[in-house]
């Protein structure tokens, strides 16, 4: 008996899912292929979306490359299928990303109830309310983490301080690179109708008071009718975490940054991500919590969570623009 193959609709419509997920600048660095005969989906990395100073190593790109792998798996689950990732297949060729086969679910798969959170998750730059999140949310995120096999540090008070101060100076280090303002002004500042980057729509209000880690993507230039609002002073933030920091630790950090993303999304918060600190070798240690546990050992993502309105989406590439079908066939 021949095994039941997916077909290019319902591969088209997971991918359209995994698209969904977030990437750095919301470059949107990922390009699919379907091989109907053989039942496979590649993922690449598209190196025309390349940060080469602010990613040099494509460290992020890889990561939100992972975030759209688990949305993949989700949408995948959700339909009663089981998608089996086989990360870096060919260590020849690095920028193949991942294999992907997929097989009729016998059992029942638990990511698939994160499904509805794909279409609602955002990356809001907006004040968060100073209400804390309830210890069993920040739990179920932690297992979110642990469950891909990466960490997730709730940060203490006194941690949150000395993050703060990390970011605060990878602030001053990006406003005195002009390479870096050049290569931020790529991605973000888009117009309406644009398929990728951050709008200036969604750069949230400027910061007038508060101590929130939200990024300025304005960097200095001039934002017509951008009001100004007082974000958190006491921010509820998160480290995410891997044990190393391969390639492949960063696929695994991107499926486990979604998975925690889509389970805030499902328990009602909304989620910020900063990746400024990091993008800076010497400063993305000082982000390490010494008590987070080997499976965190490497700082992958910051994370800001909390209560805040609802925000529009960032736009998105057509599917068609970044899925490719093998002619004739399915």
């Amino acid at each position: 008996m021949s095994t039941p193959q997916a077909d290019s609709a319902e591969v088209t419509a997971w991918v359209s899912d995994a698209i969904l997920a977030p990437s750095m600048h919301n470059a949107q660095p990922w390009q699919f292929r379907y091989v109907p005969t053989s039942g496979l989906l590649y993922l690449r990395l598209d190196l025309t979306r390349s940060m080469p100073r602010t990613d040099a190593d494509n460290r992020g790109m890889h990561v939100g490359c992972g975030a759209a792998l688990f949305n993949l798996r989700v949408a995948a689950a959700h339909a009663g299928w089981s998608a089996r990732v086989r990360p870096l297949p060919d260590p020849a060729d690095p920028s193949l990303l991942a294999r992907v086969s997929f097989a009729e679910r016998t059992e029942s798969d638990a990511v698939a109830e994160l499904h509805t959170a794909i279409g609602r998750r955002r990356s809001s730059r907006e004040p968060f309310a100073e209400e804390p999140v309830p210890p069993a949310l920040l739990d179920a995120l932690r297992e979110a983490a642990e469950s891909e096999g990466a960490g997730l540090s709730l940060l203490g008070a006194w941690q949150v301080e000395a993050v703060l101060d990390v970011v605060e100076e990878a602030e001053q280090d990006e406003h005195l690179s002009l390479e870096e303002r050049t290569e931020i002004a790529r991605w973000t500042g888009a117009q309406a109708g644009e398929p990728d980057g951050i709008p200036s729509s969604a750069f949230g209000p400027r910061r007038h008071g508060g101590r929130a880690p939200v990024r300025d993507f304005a960097v200095g230039r001039p934002t017509p009718g951008r009001r100004s609002a007082v974000f958190e002073n006491s921010p509820c933030l998160a480290v995410l975490g891997t044990s190393q920091d391969r390639p492949e630790d960063w696929l695994l950090a991107g499926q486990a940054l979604e998975r925690v993303l889509l389970r805030a999304t499902a328990g009602g918060l909304s989620t910020s991500l900063n990746s400024q600190a990091l993008e800076h070798a010497e400063l993305r240690w000082l982000l390490r919590d010494p008590r987070s546990g080997a499976n965190a050992s490497f700082p992958q993502m910051l994370l800001r969570l909390g209560y805040g309105p609802l925000v529009a989406a960032t736009p998105r590439r057509d599917v068609d623009d970044v899925l490719q079908i093998d002619a004739g066939h399915g």
